[in-house]
Order: structure tokens, then C-alpha cells, then sequence
């Protein structure tokens, strides 16, 4: 577990700012609202129960006090009949018929009104209606009751009213003995009141314990008073372990003899020991459990989503800043240094930007200073090569010219020395560096019209230049450390004539000059190194090659400079491309 936490604690410190916010933050939010749903869950559910066990007790509550109510004013009324009587002169006066008559009227669950001998005969009756020959009176549960214990009124259980011809009715009988007074004393007699069993069967019937819950009602041993299914009962299809409730006078348990779990509620009435029973059904307290959990499941569902839009929103506008930094730093590494400008976001990372671009306005400063300075460095460096030229140039020159006063050739000596004169002419150029293609041909060659002299004949050159192209503007002295190159490495030493053709045209909206010659040519490794300025010979021509190179891409930029092409006992060809700039334009 420990070595699984670390390695997700390390995945995540590999990803991205957004995706670290984003996920350590929904961990939390998640971890969170499981707890606060489990509570939410625990509490809700356990409410649920607890508000299903209250509900039925307050329900059986209701019943056992709308039961207790109706007795009471069945025994009231019960009392009443039994005060009138005791107050007749006779049970046969017509003042006692119409005041009973008007209690049955005004009572419509009093059935009939009844009072009997000690032997089963009947002495008064309301509504008077004859008895019916064979309803065994004596043998009945309410009549015994009053003449073995005459002093206590007893209910019957609901039975089919069975002594008077005419409607049958369900009926609760009440009873009690009575006296009544007779010429030769007292007369011991049965009170009956007869209640229609509907009241009580509409107050149960009322009652709703869920879909499938009930009330029924039990008497002291356990016979069933009112059940919503006591047909089936009665003849065997249904049944109710009344044995348990028998035992309780209150409270409740959780009953699984019929294969459900059913949550049994009992309440006693006071009036008889009746026990009122509450039937529920636990699937259906727990469904009320499965639909608390199901919304609490979809809650949590639309919180984490809810959370995850606006954590996503949140990290990517906290990472977006960091990200256009990221990318600034990126192009600076690939050698941009003007990417980017000031980013906006939070205080740290506005100053955290604000100390890069800083830093990158220095760094551009520093590079220019040391642009500049390499810049200076180096034609600091091709002006000592130049001016080491010059000397060593002149006095070759000079010996030469010398040599050809000493044979007599003056009229060589006029060639050699004007050509001379106008060679230095151009390399003073009044100090400019830049001129005309008509003016580097020019010093190229009375260059070569010297070296000509020099080498005694040994070479012939020719110079073709296109007419558009000799206007435009050159570095100075371009072309003459490539021909002398020619000279010193490539025809000096060969044992035929040489030959060198220089050419300047308009190529590609480019100047490009050639230098051809026809010397021994160099081999792939010596091309190379001269190109790359790491070859150098004897006489430094391999440096002065590679400083007219950077010379050209210092001034006009990495589309320009030098190809170069030998094969050895064939030539060289040196291709010096330059922009193609007009008269008028500026010296750089």
C-alpha cells in the first residue's frame, strides 16, 4: 500500500502543473464528498427508519385513540339505556319504548336494544321485532358473560346479529346484568345492546401502514376482532401469529415467521385489552433507504462533475501563463530572442516573466556588444592580413621590376609600374570599403598584369563581366586573395602554361563572380579545410580564402559567400556571391 502510494505521488510529480492541480484537487473534493455522503447516507437512512417506526406507532396511536373514543361512547351509551330502565316502573311502559326508540334513531350504529330474562326470554326489545325460534340464546358468549359476572359490561366479538328475524348484521353484543323490579321484589335480567361492527371495521379500514402494511385487532386471548383479510383467515388461506403479540402490551419487534421481515407495532386499548397490531413491511422502509442512496449516488456523481468542469477551468487558467513563459523559453533556446512579451496572470508569475524578459533584454545586449566586438576583432584581424600583404606584394614587385631594368625590358618596367600605381590606387579607394564590380575587375587586373610580369609569361587570364553588373557595389579586394590563391597553388607549380578566367554576371537576382583556373586543384580534405578556415598552408592562402567567406556573411548574411569546386590535375572554381546592390546605395 505504502510503495503503491508512492508510485502515484511520483506519476504525478512527473505531469503537468494543470493536471497536478486538476487531479490532487478532485482526490480531496472526492475523498470528501464520499465521507459527507457515507454520513449523509448513515443519517438520512437511519432517520428514514426511525421516522417509519415513529409514523407507525403515531398511526396505531390514532386508531387506538379514535377506538377508545367510540367505546366510550358506546359504554355512555350502554350506561344511558341501563339508567332508563332502572328508572321504569317497567321494562313494558311505552315512556321507556320511545325514549329507547330515540336512541336507536339518533344512534345509527345502535342495532337494536334488548333485555332478557335470566332464562333467555325476552322482556323488551327496540326495534321490536320477533326472535327467531332457534337462536340458542342462552349458549351465547355475551349472555353467559352477564349472568356469570353481571356486574361487568363485556363486549362480544363481531358476530352476525342471529336473535331477531330481519336484517343480519355484524355486531359487537354489550352486556351486563341488570335488575329489574317486579311485584315480589327484584328480577335478575340481561342488558343487550348490540353495536354494528362497521364503525370499528371503517376506523381500521382507514388506516394505511405503506403498500402492502395493515392494522388488525386481537382480543385478551388472542380471538381476531377486525383483520382487512378475516375471510381468509376464517377459512384458513391466511394466517397471523398472534402468539408473540399476545405477549406485549406496547412496543414493537421485527417478525420473520412468514419469510418477510415485517416490523410488528402494538398498542393496547385501554377500554377492553384489545390489542391494536401495526403490520409493516421492512422491503418497504428499506426501498425508502435505496432511494435515499440512489440520490445521494447521483448527487455525488453531479458534484464531481461539477467540480471537475471548474477545477479544469481553474488549472488551465492558472497553467495558461506558465505555459506562454514555457514557450518564450523555448524560443529563446532555439535562438529567439525577441519571442514574447510581458504576460499577465498571477503576482508571481507577472514577476516571474518580468525577471525573464529582463534577463533576455541583457543577454540580447550582451550578445550584440559581443557581436560587435568578433566584428571589430575580425576586420581588425583581414586589415593586419591586408596590410601584411601589401609589404610582402611591393617588395616582390619591386624586384621584379628591378630584374626588368636590369635586362632592359623598360617598356615591361612602364607596364609593370603603372599598373602598379593604379592597383594601390584602388586599394586605397579613399579609404572606402566598398566599390564599384567595375573597380574590383579593374584591380584584379592590373593585379594580375603584375603578376603576369612576375612569373615571366608563365599564365594567361581573361575577365568578362556583364554590363548591368559592373555598376553594382562589392567589398573591396574580394578577388584577389582568390586569384593570387590560383597563382601561388595551382599554376606556379605546374609544368604547362596556366590560364585563368574571371567572370562577374547577374545570377538569381545575385552578383556572382567566378574564378577559374586550370592549376593541379586540390583534393577533398584540402577543399574542405580551406573552406571551414581550418586548412592553412605555408603562405596563409587557406586563412585569406576563409576570411573573405566570413567577410562577405558578416556584411551581407548567411545567403552569401563562397562555393568552391577542384579536382586535382583539373582546376579550381571559386564562386563569390555577393547581393546585387545598385550605385546609389548606401556604403554598410
Amino acid at each position: 500500500m505504502k510503495r503503491l502510494l508512492f508510485g502515484v505521488v511520483d506519476a504525478i510529480k512527473a505531469k503537468s502543473i494543470q493536471f497536478i492541480i486538476t487531479t490532487s484537487f478532485t482526490l480531496v473534493t472526492v475523498l470528501v464528498v464520499l465521507f459527507v455522503g457515507v454520513m449523509l447516507y448513515s443519517k438520512f437512512s437511519d432517520t428514514a427508519e426511525q421516522n417509519a417506526y415513529l409514523n407507525t406507532q403515531q398511526i396505531l396511536e390514532q386508531v387506538k385513540y379514535n377506538l377508545d373514543s367510540y367505546l366510550i361512547g358506546t359504554t355512555q351509551i350502554f350506561e344511558l339505556v341501563d339508567d332508563k330502565i332502572r328508572r321504569s316502573q317497567s321494562v313494558t311502559s311505552e315512556k321507556l319504548n320511545e325514549q329507547l326508540e330515540a336512541i336507536v334513531e339518533t344512534r345509527k350504529d345502535i342495532v337494536s336494544i334488548a333485555v332478557f330474562s335470566k332464562k333467555g326470554e325476552l322482556l323488551m326489545g327496540t326495534p321490536a321485532k320477533p326472535m327467531r325460534n332457534n337462536s340458542k340464546l342462552t349458549e351465547q358468549s355475551w349472555f353467559r358473560s352477564a349472568i356469570d359476572d353481571p356486574n361487568n359490561l363485556s363486549f362480544s366479538l363481531p358476530h352476525i346479529q342471529n336473535l331477531f328475524k330481519g336484517e343480519y348484521t355484524w355486531v359487537v353484543s354489550m352486556s351486563r346484568g341488570i335488575t329489574l323490579k317486579g311485584e315480589n321484589g327484584d328480577i335478575p335480567a340481561v342488558l343487550l345492546v348490540d353495536v354494528n361492527f362497521k364503525e370499528i371495521d371503517d376506523l381500521c379500514q382507514r388506516v394505511g401502514l405503506g403498500k402492502k402494511g395493515y392494522v388488525y385487532i386481537i382480543d385478551l386471548v388472542g380471538n381476531i376482532v377486525y383483520h382487512p383479510q378475516q375471510q381468509l383467515i376464517y377459512v384458513g388461506l391466511k394466517n397471523e401469529n398472534r402468539s408473540l403479540p399476545l405477549k406485549y402490551s406496547y412496543g414493537s419487534y421485527v417478525d420473520e415467521t412468514e419469510g418477510e421481515k415485517r416490523l410488528i407495532t402494538i398498542k393496547t386499548v385501554d377500554q377492553l385489552g384489545w390489542k391494536i397490531i401495526g403490520v409493516s413491511y421492512m422491503d418497504e422502509i428499506v426501498t425508502t433507504k435505496n432511494e435515499i442512496s440512489r440520490f445521494i449516488f447521483w448527487l455525488l456523481i453531479f458534484v464531481i462533475v461539477i467540480v471537475l468542469f471548474v477545477l479544469s477551468y481553474i488549472s488551465a487558467k492558472i497553467s495558461r501563463p506558465i505555459k506562454m513563459l514555457e514557450r518564450s523559453m523555448e524560443r529563446v533556446e532555439q535562438g529567439d530572442f525577441t519571442a514574447g512579451g510581458p504576460i499577465r496572470g498571477s503576482q508571481e508569475v507577472e514577476q516571474l516573466s518580468s525577471r525573464f524578459h529582463l534577463m533576455m533584454d541583457k543577454v540580447r545586449e550582451l550578445m550584440n556588444q559581443i557581436i560587435a566586438e568578433q566584428e571589430a576583432k575580425r576586420k581588425s584581424e583581414l586589415e593586419v592580413l591586408q596590410a601584411q600583404i601589401h609589404p610582402h606584394f611591393l617588395y616582390n614587385t619591386l624586384n621584379s621590376v628591378v630584374r626588368m631594368v636590369g635586362i632592359g625590358k623598360n617598356e615591361d618596367v612602364i607596364t609593370t609600374i603603372t599598373s602598379l600605381s593604379k592597383l594601390f590606387r584602388i586599394s586605397l579607394s579613399r579609404g572606402k570599403s566598398i566599390i564599384t564590380v567595375q573597380e574590383e575587375l579593374e584591380h584584379v587586373r592590373h593585379y594580375l598584369i603584375i603578376q603576369k610580369m612576375r612569373y615571366k609569361q608563365k599564365f594567361e587570364y581573361e575577365i568578362e563581366a556583364q554590363d548591368e553588373v559592373l555598376s553594382c557595389k562589392t567589398l573591396k579586394l574580394l578577388l584577389q586573395p582568390i586569384v593570387e590563391n590560383a597563382i601561388y597553388h595551382g599554376i606556379e607549380h605546374m609544368a604547362d602554361p596556366g590560364f585563368i578566367h574571371i567572370s562577374a554576371s547577374l545570377c538569381e537576382g545575385k552578383v556572382l563572380f567566378q574564378v577559374r583556373d586550370n592549376g593541379l586543384g586540390m583534393s577533398p580534405e584540402v577543399l574542405d579545410g580551406v573552406l571551414a578556415g581550418s586548412y592553412k598552408s605555408e603562405g596563409g592562402s587557406g586563412v585569406g580564402i576563409h576570411n573573405i567567406h566570413e567577410r562577405i556573411r558578416l556584411s551581407y548574411g548567411e545567403g552569401y559567400g563562397l562555393e568552391m569546386e577542384s579536382e586535382q590535375e583539373v582546376g579550381t572554381v571559386v564562386k563569390v556571391w555577393i547581393p546585387c546592390l545598385p550605385d546609389d546605395a548606401q556604403e554598410g
